[in-house]
């Protein structure tokens, strides 16, 4: 195989696709028919559940071998363990100082509008329903430790058969450590990570075309089965939750990205398609591997996207943080129940820790409000029943907010440890198309959520295939893959990179 051909034969074609060809496209489209569906025709809307959940449920199928794949690459490529932990402190203490900032701001929004007054709920009246029943009986029984002690898994499958992010993280962290330290005999370990992750990432390419059908199903059982007038009976509590949340991504996301030099418009017009997913299916795990594939491309390290962002999706949970402090106080004061300054510091103080691990389980705000009710016992668990029915719709706005406040928190991250390119995170987000930067390999999952045309090449032999085809759809010579076939031995320059 001649390998004579230049990086520029390899870069992406400048012509974007057509806007009818886009994904963002087709997402936006579902998610406006399956609104129509529900809402003309609630029975229909319900039945499309199956299309939602089947496409959900194919999405979390990989995220976890997402996340243990590029956790463990990431560490296994730096050089200094040292550098590992620094990272992984930083990102915690961000994590810990945005969580705090976004309960403070949900807990002033509603001592401010005090929605609650008035509603003078008896709670002795108040019946749980079947399903809610069950996600409030586990609420009760979890203590505020067991969110810390829960990060160890009693076996090693036990986290990926259960989809639980916490303990996956636990576990690659651990791996990816003593990956790195036995040194050049892991190399063919490290070599075979690098190509499960290529395979994988093109599992997702051929999942992620049905994107749309998933969203149209998600949001058609969403409207009919709650209906239009869910949303117009707690309303009010519906618009403070956005407003409040609108408020903490421009305001206070915006300081940061303003800080680091960039526009939080800019960055949410770039995740377009990961928003509008969000949106459509109420959950932020299908956007997790387009949110590390475009970091990347926009400037961020590798080892740092994938140390940061999957620790993200279970400690740095903004919209599930302004969610908690916003529900447990609108629950006190719809139940006549005052709580003091020092009492709703407390609440927030539990809120810390009941919050973590929130995210990939199923309910799992809900369960985390639950816990800390019951933890505190100021508030009845169940008044929680209060607000069930609006729930959906408001998970939606956490994932989107848990997606940005992600994505803010890696870039802030990656300039605190001086690996973000800035220039060209602000020319990425401002919508130029650039070459993928040194390290990132281009594969046909990045091409999809770049909305680049097939990369184009220059005529001549030495762009021949190989006579078997089998390399064909590899369209990089840094791709693992082709390394793994090209390479006549291991090296530790080809297993670091």
């Amino acid at each position: 195989m001649d390998l004579s051909a230049t990086a520029d034969d390899y870069r992406p074609s400048t012509t974007k696709k057509r806007w009818y060809k886009q994904l963002y496209f087709w997402v936006l489209l579902a998610i406006l028919a399956g609104i129509v569906l529900g809402w003309l025709a609630p029975a229909a809307g319900v039945a499309m559940e199956p299309v939602g959940t089947t496409f959900i449920t194919a999405m979390k199928m990989l995220i976890g071998p997402i996340v243990f794949l590029t956790i463990v690459g990431g560490i296994a490529s730096v050089a200094d363990l040292k550098k590992v932990g620094i990272t992984g402190i930083k990102a915690l203490t961000y994590f810990q100082v945005g969580t705090i900032i976004a309960m403070v701001t949900g807990l002033v929004a509603i001592n401010i509008f005090r929605l609650g007054d008035g509603v003078n709920a008896d709670v002795s009246h108040i019946e749980a329903s079947e399903s809610a029943e069950k996600l409030i009986t586990t609420g009760e029984t979890k203590q505020w430790w067991e969110f810390i002690t829960h990060i160890v898994p009693e076996s090693v499958i036990g986290p990926f058969v259960e989809g639980d992010i916490l303990q996956i993280i636990f576990l690659a962290v651990i791996f990816g450590v003593a990956l790195n330290a036995v040194g050049q005999i892991a190399n063919p370990v490290k070599r075979a990570v690098e190509i499960l992750t290529a395979v994988v990432f093109k599992v997702l390419s051929f999942i992620m075309k049905l994107a749309p059908l998933g969203a149209f199903g998600a949001m058609a059982y969403a409207i009919g089965k709650y209906g239009v007038a869910t949303l117009t009976s707690l309303g009010s509590l519906i618009v403070l939750f956005y407003v409040t949340s609108a408020f903490f991504v421009v305001v206070v996301l915006g300081s940061v990205m303003a800080y680091l030099r960039l526009n939080i418009f800019r960055m949410l017009g770039f995740f377009k398609e990961e928003l509008l997913l969000i949106l459509g299916t109420s959950t932020a795990e299908p956007a997790l591997p387009g949110l590390m594939r475009k970091l990347e491309y926009a400037g961020v390290s590798k080892p740092t996207v994938g140390l940061v962002v999957p620790t993200g999706y279970s400690f740095n949970l903004d919209g599930a943080a302004i969610y908690l402090s916003l529900a447990a106080l609108y629950l006190a004061q719809a139940t006549n129940t005052d709580l003091t300054i020092g009492q709703q510091l407390g609440l927030l103080a539990v809120m810390l820790l009941t919050s973590k691990g929130a995210a990939g389980v199923a309910g799992g705000g809900f369960i985390a409000l639950t816990a800390t009710l019951s933890t505190l016992g100021h508030i009845p668990a169940i008044a929680i029943m209060l607000i069930f029915g609006i729930d959906k719709f408001m998970s939606e706005c956490r994932a989107l907010v848990n997606f940005i406040g992600n994505a803010v928190a890696t870039l802030f991250v990656a300039k605190w440890n001086h690996e973000l390119d800035t220039d060209r995170a602000r020319r990425v987000f401002a919508g130029e198309v650039l070459p993928p930067p040194a390290g990132v390999v281009e594969d046909d999952f990045t091409r999809e959520i770049l909305e680049h045309e097939e990369p184009h090449r220059h005529s001549g032999d030495h762009h021949s295939a190989p006579a078997t085809g089998e390399l064909d759809e590899i369209s990089d010579p840094d791709d693992p893959v082709h390394r793994v076939l090209t390479a006549p031995a291991p090296t530790p320059h080809a297993a670091n990179h």
